[in-house]
């Protein structure tokens, strides 16, 4: 039985100016193509505006500019690239496979893994413009390069969804448990919630063993963090009839989930209902506590603490943590120092991550000297470091102005036996970024790639920020396309981020053309986005440009499937 296909909202793009005039179809890279050797630039003959576009297969607005030099004019920073950096840039070897990736895609999957992104970075109206589109790409599919496409394009569901159902089609057998999973989150990651239920159950009449624990772990996670919290916990109610038990393993879950989604009084809800059928173990107390210590709730916390020790059960490091960490967030560290006094009279002495929450609660407020007295303290009492400690210090030392510190710290990590993980490149990204260290920013993007640590949305950002800021449009140009190649999906935050920058540089047909890109790709932007954009325009006294954003605003796609039912 196939995977059901979605319906989908058609829209009709000509009701919008914007959309099907001749400037945006004539769009092929806004940003420079000098780093676009995955695509090649289309001839676009001069034709009137279409009548209806059912579908849009024009490449990322990031890979494409206008033939029109009114549309997009360039200046001198535009162009402009460090010369330290400049021949890794102009030599980037796109789609080269990567220290993480060597596993899963050899030789013959790089030329697929860039054909098959090639068409998968088009528009498409539907999923099943997408099959047909990759029915003529002439690849021969295989799990890995499904799995790196549904990685890729995470933020993309069509993509991810027509890739998956053509690749099932064309090998003619069901993919692992595991890759389904994958499917799972993406549709959840997108809201698309009816869809990834219809998919659940496809699972489910595949065989017993598809429908995990882990399965529904993605499921509920994805409707918590929607704000969908009911549905989560009817989700659990049903568990059994994906043939999955309902046992402390899936409340953890859920209660876990409830609690990180800043609501915890619905998890201990959750507790308090099902504590007599499935008994609770330390980890169900702790995501409690942690969520009360989030919200600020001492009292509920050592109410908590006490029901804990009703069920023969000791609190132990990680909930004294979490106690820890609700009195650094008040700023009272008098009883911070009351509570470490009682873990070591109760046998239970701190580790790495209460000391690092509370030098990072020092150094938040301002109090460098006492966070830096913390670090000695860990080091008398022979705690082992790691990496989210020294990502801690280089963060303080950095808010506090002294990025050299900073900086020696990240050097000599290697020298302590840690290995610099994303979070301690990110951070480190982030301080010199802050400090517009252009050339700085850019080598450590550089060094993160030759260590073969994987970069995330959160190593991006700053570089994109700064980048904007210095109006370093090659750059910016080339940091998008470093994404795809790193499975970093572009989404809404990213455009976003792009359209703000790019109102803040003045840039305000760039922003523009971003802004309706995002909305072609079934992003349904911010509304503050419109807003600062057509502020941006009206300031200028760009009318034409601003009315055609309204235009764009009034024809944005429904949220599809935010609703369960």
């Amino acid at each position: 039985m196939a995977i059901p296909t979605p319906k989908l909202l058609k829209i009709n793009w000509c009701s919008s100016r914007s959309i099907a005039s001749s400037d945006v179809y004539r769009v092929y890279d806004i940003l420079y193509t000098s780093f676009c050797t995955m695509t090649e630039c289309p001839k676009v003959d001069e034709v009137d505006d279409p009548v209806e576009v059912t579908e849009s297969p024009d490449l990322p607005i990031w890979v494409r500019i206008t033939e029109n030099d009114s549309l997009v004019t360039k200046t001198p920073e535009d162009d402009f690239m460090l010369p330290s950096v400049s021949y890794w840039m102009e030599n980037y070897k796109r789609e080269e496979p990567k220290v993480y990736d060597k596993v899963t895609v050899g030789n013959k999957g790089e030329s697929d893994t860039k054909k098959i992104t090639k068409v998968l970075t088009k528009h498409f109206e539907s999923v099943e413009s997408v099959v047909r589109a990759l029915n003529d790409c002439n690849i021969a599919p295989s799990e890995s390069l499904v799995a790196q496409m549904l990685k890729r394009f995470d933020n993309n569901w069509k993509s991810a969804y027509g890739v998956f159902t053509w690749a099932e089609s064309c090998l003619g057998s069901k993919f692992s448990p595991d890759m389904y999973d994958l499917l799972v989150d993406c549709l959840g990651k997108s809201k698309k919630f009816d869809l990834m239920r219809q998919v659940v159950k496809h699972m489910v009449q595949i065989g017993d063993d598809y429908v995990t624990v882990n399965t529904i772990a993605k499921v509920i996670r994805r409707l918590a963090k929607a704000g969908l919290h009911e549905a989560a916990i009817d989700e659990f109610r049903g568990i059994e009839q994906f043939g999955v038990k309902r046992d402390l393993l899936a409340l953890n879950i859920l209660v876990d989930a409830l609690a990180k989604e800043k609501n915890v009084e619905r998890a201990n809800d959750v507790f308090v209902e099902f504590k007599d059928e499935i008994p609770p173990n330390s980890h169900t107390f702790n995501s409690l506590i942690h969520g009360w210590a989030k919200a600020r709730d001492i009292g509920k916390i050592q109410a908590t603490m006490e029901e804990m020790k009703k069920h023969g059960i000791c609190p132990d490091v990680v909930s004294y943590t979490s106690l820890i960490e609700a009195y650094c967030s008040e700023k009272d560290f008098r009883k911070v120092d009351q509570v470490l006094e009682e873990m070591q009279q109760k046998g239970c002495p701190p580790n790495i991550i209460t000391y690092t929450i509370i030098m990072h609660a020092r150094g938040k407020s301002k109090e460098i000297d006492e966070a830096l007295k913390v670090y000695e303290k860990i080091k008398s009492d022979n705690c082992v470091l790691d990496a989210s400690f020294f990502s801690s210090l280089i963060h303080i030392l950095s808010k506090a102005g002294r990025l050299k510190d900073a900086r020696e710290v990240f050097d000599e990590m290697p020298d302590q036996g840690v290995k610099r993980d994303t979070h301690t490149f990110n951070t480190m990204i982030t301080s010199v970024c802050e400090h517009t260290q252009e050339e700085d920013a850019l080598k450590l993007l550089h060094e993160m790639e030759k260590c073969g640590v994987k970069p995330n949305f959160d190593t991006y950002a700053p570089l994109l920020k700064m980048c904007l800021k210095l109006k370093r449009m090659k750059v910016v140009s080339f940091l998008l396309n470093h994404m795809l190649d790193n499975n970093v999906s572009v989404g809404l935050g990213t455009y976003s981020l792009l359209v703000r920058g790019l109102c803040k540089n003045g840039k305000l047909k760039h922003a523009c053309l971003f802004l309706e890109d995002a909305v072609m790709r079934g992003f349904v932007p911010y509304d503050t986005m419109f807003k600062l954009l057509e502020t941006e325009l009206e300031k200028e006294g760009m009318i034409e440009e601003k009315k055609r954003i309204q235009e764009l605003k009034l024809i944005r796609p429904a949220e599809e499937n935010m609703t369960p039912t």
